[in-house]
């Protein structure tokens, strides 16, 4: 999946775009194998659940880990002008803002399972 997303209320537009959905599947294979520990997944911070519960972005898909929540999506921003922390972004007109006024920015789209805390980077852009 590449360039724009409904999923997560943004557009990648003519920005460069890395997926990650390739680790995503290998992460949930070995702990599908009971190679890794649901505990080892499902470490989301605080902050994280917060935000995914607050203005989280549902993507219409239930949780692969504990097949109970379902998966919403954050976008945080992080750049030279922006707070160290980074800058959580709630909705698509606030990312267009950040565009228009800033000249150079990372963001990254998390999916968070509010329910069992599972979160992993879906996309850098």
């Amino acid at each position: 999946m590449s360039g724009a997303s409904s999923r997560t209320g943004t557009s990648t537009g003519e920005y460069a775009s890395v997926e990650y959905l390739l680790a995503k599947r290998a992460i949930l294979r070995e702990f599908k194998a009971g190679q890794i520990a649901k505990s080892d997944l499902c470490d989301a911070h605080p902050d994280l659940i917060r935000a995914a519960k607050a203005v989280g972005v549902p993507s219409g898909e239930v949780c692969e880990v504990c097949q109970v929540g379902d998966i919403v999506h954050i976008s945080y921003a992080f750049g030279p002008k922006l707070p160290a922390h980074g800058r959580c972004i709630a909705g698509s007109d606030e990312l267009a803002k950040l565009r228009a006024n800033f000249d150079e920015f990372t963001c990254y789209v998390v999916e968070v399972c509010p329910e069992c805390h599972w979160n992993h980077l879906v996309r850098r852009f």
